[in-house]
């Protein structure tokens, strides 16, 4: 397997500084892709051993682009999470004045985190592009493409730019999240503070449906961290639903929940187990009898009793 970790590049994007948080990048190679699909397919491909892409964030929610590659496609596993701090500066060439700026640039995600301090900084007239991640705007900005990029400020010296304006933020205490994506295999061994992420397709569109797929999480006391609907391409109306649920596969009431999707749904995909971020224990409420591992355990063994004639 090739001793590799490929993320969304170039060179310079938030998405290397959280990758390089992680202890084991130190020792992989660390390949800049054009794009998330890129990254995820050298992955598929057994091009690389992972990829490291973002998957949402706390002012838009998830990243379309890396949820819709999940969902389609070879399987693959979130094994690792981070979380990030965003704050952006305005990376102009050389002497560019704010008052000469007339095109801007930066990854989708960038924009809706900084329309606001544009409107109130920026001329009325100024035109903003996509471009495929925040450093790769920086690198159209040296080329001439555009007068500015809104990016990390560690990337102005990468691409001979200046920082004009830092600390752009239009929502306090913004961050990205970040996954470390592999090829299916076991997942890691519970932490008690874990994440599990999957993706789910109903039979058919009825009333309720939606709520009896979140009731198998309900009843079972399992909390829910994101919930997002995605279009199966299959005509309008016609969605899948990514879920992030606290808790680790391997504890009874998210084996349980995930058993009574399978039931269900028309498909469940599972996306895998892996610690969280932010370390924060899955908080199971009192008033909900029932829900505990130990609880589910002792029913289970009195299932198997009863079967056995030992009740």
């Amino acid at each position: 397997m090739p001793a590799s970790y490929v993320y969304l590049g170039p060179e310079g994007t938030f998405t290397e500084v959280a990758l390089r948080t992680l202890p084991e990048s130190a020792t992989r190679e660390l390949v800049p892709m054009v794009s998330v699909p890129a990254a995820l397919d050298a992955v598929r491909n057994g091009e690389a051993e992972a990829a490291f892409v973002p998957i949402e964030n706390s002012v838009e929610g998830g990243i379309t682009t890396t949820l819709d590659e999940l969902v389609v496609g070879a399987p693959l596993m979130i094994y690792r999470e981070v979380l990030l701090s965003i704050t952006f500066a305005l990376l102009v060439r050389p002497g560019t004045k704010l008052s000469e700026i007339k095109t801007v640039t930066a990854h989708p995600a960038a924009q809706p985190q900084v329309r606001n301090w544009m409107k109130a900084n920026l001329p009325p007239d100024v035109v903003w592009e996509s471009a495929a991640s925040n450093a790769d705007g920086a690198r159209l900005v040296q080329e001439g493409r555009y007068d500015a990029a809104f990016a990390g400020e560690f990337a102005a010296s990468r691409y001979g730019l200046e920082a004009l304006e830092t600390e752009i933020h239009d929502a306090e205490n913004a961050q990205t999240r970040f996954v470390l994506v592999g090829r299916p295999a076991r997942p890691a061994a519970p932490t008690g503070a874990d994440k599990t992420s999957v993706v789910i397709w109903q039979r058919d569109d009825h009333p309720g449906g939606l709520r009896d797929l979140l009731g198998e999480f309900a009843v079972r006391g399992v909390n829910l961290m994101l919930l997002q609907s995605r279009p199966t391409g299959e005509g309008i109306g016609n969605y899948c639903f990514a879920i992030d649920a606290e808790g680790h596969i391997s504890d009874r009431r998210v084996a349980e929940a995930l058993m009574g999707l399978k039931r269900i749904c028309l498909q469940v995909r599972f996306l895998g187990s892996y610690p969280r971020a932010d370390a924060a224990t899955a908080k199971v409420r009192p008033t909900l009898p029932g829900t505990s591992d130990t609880e589910f355990v002792a029913a289970a063994d009195w299932v198997a009793r009863c079967q056995d004639g030992r009740f």
